[in-house]
């Protein structure tokens, strides 16, 4: 069997999908990829919640899917929206690199005052820890987020530190602690997306990684009763069961936030909802602000 895997073109969605096939190749399994561009790709003007919808990095590669065009496509999973269509399946999960973020700089820390990144929660957690800081949009892909810092439209980057270490890329800075930064739901893993065809997902199921399975479900589970879209700042972070999630405000001065372990899903799925009820006011609160709609 040989797979068609499609890819987004950008560098970092074409090394995970080298690893992937890499990981094939040393089962026996021969690929190709096939790159397909999507929305979150060729809309680089504005910010990601303007776009309109969450998906934005996955909806052509689920209609390939879906005609038959390719047999499967490797995303980040922190992209893959709660809400899949009918016919796909998470075939693959791989073990998860690291899920925090990294905070680069052009200047000494001590004189960062300008931070890039298109984030919500990113930005309030930014504030949270150093209200003095000034966060300023900035989309694009690594190497372009890396460029405008070095051109001096700010001091400073957010970058997820795993797509960092699948670029090869070593910039200075320092790594944003996980427990304090609570990173974005799926955060560092890669995930693969097939047909529900049980040849395609025999294969693919190969890959797959069961403790990571198990954290990233647990943290979709939570997202999926939180609600409130990519939009709102919303980290969610599961280690060995060990969960940490929180619901800050845009300015970064209010949170709810929970800390406990987790034993099944069930039991996520009733932090979620949980949550959702004290955190709803802030919820509302940012989609007004954003001129967004729930």
């Amino acid at each position: 069997m040989s797979l068609k895997i499609g890819t987004r073109g950008s560098k970092l969605a074409l090394a995970q999908t080298a690893t992937v096939m890499k990981k094939l190749l040393s089962r026996g399994i021969a690929s190709e990829k096939v790159i397909i561009a999507t929305e979150g790709d060729t809309v680089t003007t504005v910010p990601l919640h303007q776009i309109g919808s969450q998906g934005a990095f996955v909806r052509a590669l689920d209609d390939a899917i879906l005609a038959g065009t390719i047999d499967c496509a490797v995303h980040s999973m922190k992209d893959i929206p709660a809400i899949r269509p009918s016919g796909l399946f998470t075939a693959a999960i791989l073990k998860r690199d690291s899920p925090a973020d990294f905070l680069a700089h052009s200047c000494p820390l001590n004189r960062v005052r300008t931070v890039g990144t298109s984030s919500t929660r990113r930005r309030a957690q930014l504030l949270r820890h150093d209200p003095s800081v000034t966060p300023r949009d900035l989309r694009g892909n690594v190497d372009t987020r890396i460029r405008k810092m070095n051109a001096g439209e700010c001091d400073a980057i957010v970058l997820a530190e795993a797509g960092l270490t699948r670029l090869g890329i070593r910039l200075p800075g320092e790594r944003l602690p996980p427990e304090t930064f609570v990173p974005a739901p799926n955060q560092g893993t890669i995930a693969v997306v097939s047909r529900a065809d049980p040849s395609i997902m025999e294969v693919l199921s190969s890959l797959d990684h069961l403790d990571t399975r198990t954290d990233v479900a647990t943290e979709r589970a939570v997202m999926e009763e939180l609600g409130g879209g990519c939009y709102t700042p919303i980290g969610i972070w599961c280690n060995g069961g060990h969960l940490i999630a929180e619901v800050l405000s845009l300015d970064g001065t209010r949170c709810e936030r929970v800390e406990q372990d987790i034993r099944d899903l069930p039991q996520a799925r009733e932090v979620g909802r949980t949550m959702k009820a004290k955190a709803q006011g802030l919820i509302d609160e940012a989609y007004a602000q954003l001129g967004l709609t729930l």
